[in-house]
């Protein structure tokens, strides 16, 4: 298992671009095994794996959390998506985000998207998706687990603003029929714990990873439905552990109250 660490960035502020509630608008969570989509006024539509077909086999574009096939992820969305758009007017899209994939991901998947003739293309990190969707206090320090497919995202958000993230390239499918998600179970504790020895290194701040463990670490994606993963967190973490509602939609429905909750155009292309 190989763990992902980087250096604490600088608190990273999300400006809030409400998006007009006149126009047709669409929430996408790209994953590595399963494509999510929500259409503002019809509800979820898309719930498929994230393939595509170019010739005589299939292609996975999106590959633990790394857009590796553009041009094909973007044959896969105008397939999928194309005839479900309105035919008149120019969609507003909202699309969630691996918090460490960093510009290069969200570049393609702007690329990719552009297919649908988007009027604007945010988007928006999954943690911050996740917490959305469960209608958490943004305020106070909140520690997100997405446990994925194919990616295991650890993420501290304080004040709508990323303060720390880790993931490793591991999730639920890569454990066997029939074995516990011990592995992952274990790679969440321990990137935990390097946030906690970040904390007691710096000298200019408090342990907002300790704040939060106080208030309890919130689930989401697919792993958050395994009980052999739900179990043993509570103990590791010496904490609270609570799934989200459908904590495998979870992203995808947060992206989604971004768009129905909008009242007006954003300028451009952003970052939510």
């Amino acid at each position: 298992m190989t763990v992902i660490r980087h250096p604490r960035p600088a608190p990273v502020r999300h400006r809030h671009r409400p998006l007009c509630g006149r126009c047709s608008g669409l929430a996408l969570d790209l994953g590595s095994a399963r494509t999510r989509a929500f259409v503002a006024g019809r509800g979820m539509v898309l719930d498929v794996p994230t393939v595509t077909f170019p010739g005589s086999g299939s292609v996975h574009p999106v590959q633990r959390g790394t857009i590796v096939d553009t041009p094909g992820a973007a044959r896969m969305l105008e397939r999928l998506l194309g005839h479900r758009l309105p035919r008149i007017g120019r969609p507003l899209v909202v699309v969630t985000s691996p918090v460490l994939g960093g510009p290069a991901y969200r570049a393609a998947a702007r690329t990719a998207v552009g297919v649908l003739r988007p009027r604007a293309v945010l988007t928006v990190p999954g943690a911050r998706a996740v917490a959305l969707a469960a209608g958490a206090d943004h305020v106070r320090p909140l520690l997100v687990v997405d446990i994925g497919a194919h990616l295991t995202e650890v993420v501290l958000l304080a004040d709508g603003a990323v303060t720390d993230a880790r993931h490793t390239a591991l999730g639920t499918a890569d454990l066997s029929d029939g074995t516990p998600g011990e592995l992952i179970t274990e790679g969440v504790i321990g990137m935990v714990t390097e946030m906690l020895r970040q904390d007691r290194t710096s000298l200019t701040r408090t342990s907002l990873t300790r704040t939060a463990l106080r208030r309890g670490v919130l689930l989401a994606g697919g792993g958050a439905l395994r009980p052999d993963i739900t179990g043993g967190l509570p103990g590791g973490l010496h904490c609270a552990v609570q799934p989200v509602p459908s904590p495998h939609t979870a992203a995808v429905r947060g992206a989604a109250g971004l768009l129905t909750a909008a009242h007006r155009h954003p300028p451009g292309d952003g970052v939510l």
